[in-house]
């Protein structure tokens, strides 16, 4: 088994390796700090697992994640994140992820998933699915953001971090025209009109 953990601390990226190196079946592990290493690496060698961190400095770990699935299919993507909302887990999924877990998840259930994922099975924790099948219970409650496209969403979440359109330009390769134009859609989604009041959205429903 081939794995590829792709964090942007070396610290994380030590622990993961060490945790993951239990699994027999392992035959290497290869390091990636953001998602332009990860489509590197992925083009001069196949690999089995990627290990996929969602807060990357160069690219949101998603469309990371859309842009592997989409150039290899057959690579599998293990989703970890420090955010344990539940919308974050469902656009995981929806994009092609075969696993989700939060970074405070116990050792065990990381090779747990793992060993599920390399024999052809998908994996999100108990607590994870829980939270998932209660909100599917409660749809006519739906949040006003899971009404945005994935990358109208992306766009929400660095205009609440308080990044300028230039740079969210620059992040996502368009221009901030562009950019403008989804900030536009994305108000008028959320009924909201200023950037602060994004952000406390934000904030009040743990997306950042």
């Amino acid at each position: 088994m081939k794995l590829l953990i792709c964090d942007d601390h070396k610290i994380v990226r030590e622990g993961l390796r060490q945790i993951l190196l239990q699994i027999e079946e392992v035959s290497s592990i290869i390091e990636a700090s953001n998602g332009s290493e990860v489509c590197a690496i992925l083009k001069e060698r196949a690999i089995d697992i990627v290990i996929l961190d969602i807060s990357l400095p160069d690219k949101n770990g998603l469309e990371v994640l859309q842009i592997v699935k989409e150039k290899w299919p057959s690579t599998n993507v293990l989703m970890l994140s420090m955010h344990p909302q539940e919308q974050y887990a469902i656009r995981a999924l929806k994009l092609g992820a075969a696993g989700y877990l939060t970074k405070d998840t116990a050792s065990d259930e990381l090779l747990m998933a793992v060993k599920k994922i390399s024999a052809g099975g998908k994996y999100i924790s108990q607590s994870l699915a829980e939270s998932m099948a209660l909100q599917f219970k409660h749809k006519a409650q739906q949040h006003k953001h899971e009404l945005l496209s994935q990358r109208e969403f992306e766009i929400m979440i660095q205009l609440a971090k308080g990044k300028s359109l230039l740079e969210i330009g620059n992040i996502l390769c368009i221009s901030a025209k562009t950019v403008s134009t989804y900030r536009g859609r994305i108000m008028a989604k959320m009924e909201l009109n200023k950037n602060t009041e994004l952000a406390i959205y934000c904030i009040e429903n743990d997306l950042i």
